[in-house]
């Protein structure tokens, strides 16, 4: 099983560089990028220059805010400047984000989502001067493209970027399992029984569309984790995880989950709280079965069986976010090399 580490959203970028080498020395397969509040290309080109053996994914970068060429050239560099190590995830946010944030358009996300993918893979195509750029889709026309624009092929060596995709909802699935390489599950909607019920048979489905097996998309599961090295380490954490979730939850987007164990109303009552600007109270919804029910939890040493016990023969890979403090790292080590074996 290969194993993925997160970063802390907030984390200067003059830090990202130590943090990186700290994911490659503790066994790490790759780490993954989020888009919040820096630049995701910026902060893989951080983590892919301090390393040399770490894959760097953007999970998730997001595509409806930017142009398909823009962010072709952006993995192209990134792919070059590290041997083929980055990896580019991409996704759609949702609306008010997408609308009010970025002063995008969000008509049509997946759609547009689609298209962008393919207007990305032909821009590679005529870098790599396989073809000439002649893309035309729904959402974008793709056509012009002078030798003095045109990057230099990456070469023999040099393998492409793979195009992963995340989200939570049924169309977007079938949309990845058409299209993309991998998937990335959001830390929502990454129990088991999601994974099984709604995960596996969307990808499945889209895959079957085009002469694709549900196992030629890699599936990682975002999953939020309870880790430490002791139960007193858990407890502490068990808080931390229940603030995440009340206030991820609260986001109609990410409700597949609740609705299938029939907790639906605990998503409404946490968008009333937030319209309210009720903050502080979200976590108190979130009650301990909610939580044990969703979120695995185990010391180090439990790691490697625990993932197993959730996640075995469902995935290809797993999200564990290290914990902000070194001092337990030998122990962490042991289990991602564990984990990596499994």
């Amino acid at each position: 099983m290969r194993v993925y580490a997160g970063m802390d959203p907030r984390l200067p970028l003059r830090d990202i560089p130590e943090h990186a080498r700290r994911i490659e020395r503790l066994g790490y397969d790759g780490l993954h990028i989020a888009e919040t509040v820096h630049d995701p290309f910026l902060a893989s080109m951080a983590a892919l220059q301090s390393t040399t053996r770490l894959v760097v994914r953007t999970s998730v970068a997001l595509a409806l805010v930017r142009s398909p060429m823009a962010v072709a050239y952006s993995a192209w560099d990134l792919a070059a400047l590290s041997d083929g190590r980055f990896q580019l995830g991409l996704g759609t946010q949702i609306r008010p984000h997408v609308e009010r944030r970025f002063g995008a358009d969000f008509d049509d996300p997946v759609g547009r989502l689609r298209d962008h993918i393919g207007a990305v893979r032909a821009c590679w195509r005529a870098f790599d001067r396989e073809q000439n750029l002649d893309y035309a889709s729904e959402h974008y026309t793709l056509d012009l493209l002078t030798p003095n624009f045109t990057p230099d092929p990456l070469g023999p060596d040099v393998r492409r970027p793979t195009i992963w995709m995340g989200g939570v909802n049924r169309r977007l699935l079938e949309t990845a399992g058409r299209l993309a390489d991998g998937f990335v599950t959001h830390p929502t909607n990454s129990h088991p029984r999601y994974l099984r019920e709604v995960c596996r048979p969307g990808l499945a489905a889209g895959a079957s569309e085009v002469g694709r097996s549900v196992d030629d998309i890699e599936l990682v599961v975002g999953t939020q984790w309870i880790l430490g090295v002791s139960a007193a380490d858990l407890h502490e954490r068990r808080e931390h995880n229940r603030r995440l979730l009340a206030f991820l939850y609260s986001t109609p987007a990410y409700e597949r989950t609740l609705e299938l164990f029939g907790w639906s109303d605990l998503a409404g009552r946490l968008r009333s709280l937030i319209r309210e600007s009720r903050w502080d109270e979200l976590s108190q919804h979130v009650t301990d079965e909610v939580l044990d029910t969703l979120v695995p939890q185990a010391t180090y040493a439990e790691l490697p069986r625990v993932a197993h016990e959730w996640f075995g023969g469902l995935v290809a890979g797993v999200l564990v976010a290290p914990p902000p403090s070194t001092e337990h790292d030998d122990a962490l080590a042991t289990a991602v090399a564990e984990l990596r074996r499994a």
